[in-house]
């Protein structure tokens, strides 16, 4: 199989072939057929300290084989692939939190195949979407029923989840909320069109990329704010008579912006962290403030999403035409292009960027 790895200390990632380790009873082998580039394949570069590794896991694919012991997807079914497993029995999974289940620790050390120089590959999330086939615990896939393209169910299995499940699970945002997004790439559209969905009355999306402003408003937002234009948390309470918004969202994993988004956030308001910081990043909070104004700080892994749930309910919204989700990709690649995807994206050149092996 051919595989995009990155080798801890390099600038870019290896498109090169490897071999895949002996799959398990519980594993299935899928082609893929697309794999969206998300911002935390690029935190993985960033830390210089995971490797060797097949990033990408904002995947879907077809299954070409199953173990003895499968039996949530066969072969020919569509699946999508989620980043955190479900089990189905585990604490977590049986109160419905399925997006912490005990599983998820097992899947990101998972060793999934041999390089040429026999060292070993592991895969992310246990998925290592950059191949042309990848091998994954029956837990981590979804089977999902449409017509819908690859490259629009690629980005179902994380960012548009990620984003959409953190306005409309984590957050619950109520209709007539206003809303502020810090970062309209692809995690900070989906949850411009998760609160879009939600009723909210005033969208506030906040971006320095002027083109990630104006597909901002296509997606839904009413506002935009500029932040070479002056202290962004000033424009925000401008544009909500001076209180702040009922709801803000970090959704580039910034320390700064993360403070910026709990400084715009109106007393008694609710601040939503979901970009992905650095591991050593440490946020100190006005525990006072928080006190005294009533405020709700929450952090959203993969949009508290119940995936075998909510796919399919994230489709349904896409078929009916509530969500245009098509319009989020900007760009497709090959996978020898890899690095050209990550470049697009690391220059804020792409909404959302999707990698199609074949």
């Amino acid at each position: 199989m051919r595989a995009a790895v990155y080798v801890p200390g390099a600038d870019d990632l290896a498109v090169e072939t490897v071999t895949p380790l002996p799959p398990s009873d519980r594993d299935v082998v899928v082609r893929v057929t697309a794999t969206g580039v998300c911002h935390s394949d690029q935190a993985v570069i960033d830390g210089k300290r995971m490797g060797p590794i097949i990033l990408g896991h904002e995947t879907t694919g077809i299954v070409e084989w199953t173990g003895a012991a499968v039996s949530r997807v066969q072969p020919g079914d569509r699946i999508i692939a989620s980043i955190t497993p479900v089990c189905g029995s585990c604490w977590h999974c049986v109160r419905h939190e399925t997006h912490l289940c005990d599983m998820n620790a097992e899947m990101l050390p998972r060793v999934r195949a041999s390089r040429a120089d026999g060292s070993e590959a592991n895969a992310l999330a246990g998925i290592g979407g950059f191949a042309d086939v990848i091998t994954a615990d029956e837990a981590s896939c979804v089977p999902v029923h449409t017509d819908l393209p690859d490259q629009q169910l690629s980005l179902i299995g994380c960012g548009f989840t990620t984003g959409f499940g953190a306005a409309v699970n984590t957050a619950d945002v109520h209709p007539g909320a206003t809303v502020a997004v810090i970062g309209a790439g692809g995690v900070g559209t989906a949850t411009i069109l998760g609160a879009q969905v939600a009723g909210a009355a005033r969208i506030i999306a906040v971006d320095p990329v002027a083109m990630k402003r104006d597909s901002a408003q296509r997606f839904g937002a009413t506002d935009v704010v500029d932040p070479g234009a002056g202290d962004v948390v000033e424009q925000v309470k401008a544009l909500t008579d001076g209180r702040g918004v009922d709801y803000a969202f970090e959704a580039v994993g910034s320390h700064d912006l993360e403070l910026q988004a709990l400084q715009m956030t109106r007393r008694g308001g609710t601040t939503v962290f979901i970009g992905v910081p650095g591991f050593a990043n440490q946020l100190p909070l006005p525990s006072m403030q928080l006190i005294m104004e009533d405020r709700t700080v929450k952090g959203s892994y993969y949009g508290s999403a119940r995936v075998t749930r909510d796919f399919p309910r994230f489709i349904e919204l896409i078929e009916s035409g509530r969500l245009d989700v098509a319009s989020m990709i900007t760009r497709q690649y090959a996978l020898d292009d890899v690095n050209d995807a990550f470049a697009a994206m690391r220059d804020g050149e792409v909404v959302r960027g999707v990698v199609v092996p074949s």
